[in-house]
């Protein structure tokens, strides 16, 4: 548990043992059951969650009740309602697990603390926010110009263990296409195998 916290953190910082500590002190550990709805919209999201073991995705519901979602955390991934998380104003994304987990809580006023004891968990984290708008920004590019196999195949690469572990219906959530659309794509790209 606490080694999978200081190997994500030891990718993009150095920290001593002493550092080690501090952080990994500032996290609660918890475990949720799946369909646990964890963070909704209207919540204050003042926290982040580490993934320590299990899936977790964050999305949002239209005003049709159609399910988009942004993101899936696995093991080593981090999830939250960032707006909520960064401005304190209500959350406006849904985080739910999605097969039995357990996390590390981070509180957002504990971060802030962090980064003064720690200044190097702040880059850290100044990192990891830079790396989360690179990659939205490439998710919006790819809606545009990728055809949904192309989107697809990003998935199955950027996603390769848990494949197996979500319905259909999840998968094509993601890449922005109806479950219909999505089924018989995925038998073309079989028949063409």
């Amino acid at each position: 548990m606490k080694n999978l916290l200081l190997q994500n953190i030891s990718k993009h910082v150095s920290l001593t043992s002493e550092e080690e500590d501090i952080i990994f002190n500032a996290f609660e550990k918890a475990s949720f059951k799946a369909k646990t709805i964890v963070i909704k919209p209207g919540d204050e999201a003042h926290f982040t969650y580490f993934v320590l073991k299990g899936i977790l995705r964050s999305y949002t519901i239209d005003d049709n009740g159609t399910i988009h979602i942004l993101s899936f955390a696995t093991p080593g991934w981090w999830v939250a309602d960032m707006y909520s998380y960064l401005t304190g104003k209500p959350a406006v994304l849904y985080v739910d697990v999605m097969e039995d987990c357990d996390v590390l809580i981070l509180q957002r006023c504990d971060a802030e603390r962090l980064f003064t004891e720690v200044p190097k968990l702040e880059r850290f984290f100044r990192i990891l926010t830079e790396n989360n708008l690179i990659a939205n920004q490439q998710r919006i590019l790819d809606k545009m110009a990728l055809t949904a196999e192309e989107r697809y195949e990003k998935f199955l690469q950027k996603y390769p263990d848990i494949i197996n572990c979500l319905p259909q219906k999840y998968i094509a959530s993601f890449i922005g296409v109806t479950p219909e659309f999505f089924s018989k794509m995925k038998s073309n790209l079989l028949r063409k195998k």
